[in-house]
């Protein structure tokens, strides 16, 4: 089964692009790995960037 790209981003499935877009802005500055020096902040990282490009995308 694949990964359920709106709990990476901690979204309902009802959630809107702008929606999308912040969600992943925030996440995305909490676990950067220059600044989450955790050993698993880089997999977090591609997790989030990987569910952004997916639901962001419009085709």
């Amino acid at each position: 089964m694949g990964q359920d790209y709106y709990a990476v981003l901690e979204l309902n499935r009802s959630a809107k692009d702008a929606d999308i877009k912040k969600a992943y802005r925030k996440l995305a500055l909490k676990y950067h790995p220059l600044k989450n020096k955790d050993p698993w902040a880089p997999g977090k990282f591609k997790q989030l960037a990987e569910a952004y490009d997916v639901l962001s995308d419009r085709k």
